[in-house]
């Protein structure tokens, strides 16, 4: 069955937001730009499952799949891509009007730690950097967007960047779902280590800039030090 646009909604609405597959197959690709707009651009979106929602989706493309769900490549990407951009400058206006007001009244310690983490990002690697490894880190992909605003990032800047690492972290895990689904039949059926795999790997840019960060803080101080 051939989903180019979005399923139809079951009968019964109870569809588990945390469940890419079951997203998928309630709302199609229509659902994953609006997970992407919700995940990064409004603070309620934090605990979707972006990564393994951008890979499941770009694995059900090539219809090698157990189920009879299959998406459209070229309609997710443009779907994915427009949702995550379009979110993380909604997310981004919304920390330029309201500051940090919305996230000091969350009650969500989740929340507050991602705002600390994501400060913390910009203040350390600069605000190219740390937009586009933002989008790589779960929560911390949500949070950044208002707290670059609050904290006066310039929106010329913001916007580049954003773009920049919002089509990295999208077409690049669609692309390699649909890789992977295109070359290994019946993948699906290994579909939750896969995913723990794919998320495992999308933290590794930031791994590696963080331990870049360490060793020339190391080595810096072994210069001072002779």
């Amino acid at each position: 069955m051939s989903v180019p646009l979005f399923a139809a909604v079951p009968q019964s609405l109870a569809v588990n937001l945390l469940d890419a597959h079951d997203l998928l197959a309630a709302f199609g690709v229509i659902g994953v730009g609006l997970v992407m707009f919700a995940e990064t651009g409004l603070l309620i979106g934090f605990f979707l499952p972006g990564d393994s929602l951008l890979f499941t989706a770009g694995l059900l493309c090539t219809g090698r799949t157990d189920g009879p769900l299959r998406l459209s490549l070229p309609a997710l990407l443009v779907a994915a891509v427009v949702g995550a951009l379009a979110g993380s400058e909604c997310g981004y206006l919304i920390g330029r009007k309201a500051g940090g007001a919305l996230l000091e009244r969350s009650r969500s310690a989740k929340l507050r730690e991602g705002a600390a983490r994501a400060q913390e990002l910009l203040e350390r690697y600069g605000h190219a950097k740390a937009i586009v490894l933002a989008r790589f880190v779960p929560v911390v992909r949500t949070v950044l967007n208002p707290v670059a605003g609050a904290l006066g990032v310039p929106a010329r800047t913001f916007t580049l960047w954003q773009v920049a690492g919002g089509l990295l972290w999208t077409v690049g895990l669609i692309l390699g779902g649909y890789a992977l689904g295109s070359s290994v039949p019946n993948v699906d059926r290994y579909l939750l280590p896969v995913i723990a795999l794919v998320v495992a790997v999308s933290l590794m840019p930031v791994l590696f800039e963080v331990l870049r960060a360490r060793r020339s803080a190391a080595a810096r101080t072994t210069s001072v030090r002779r």
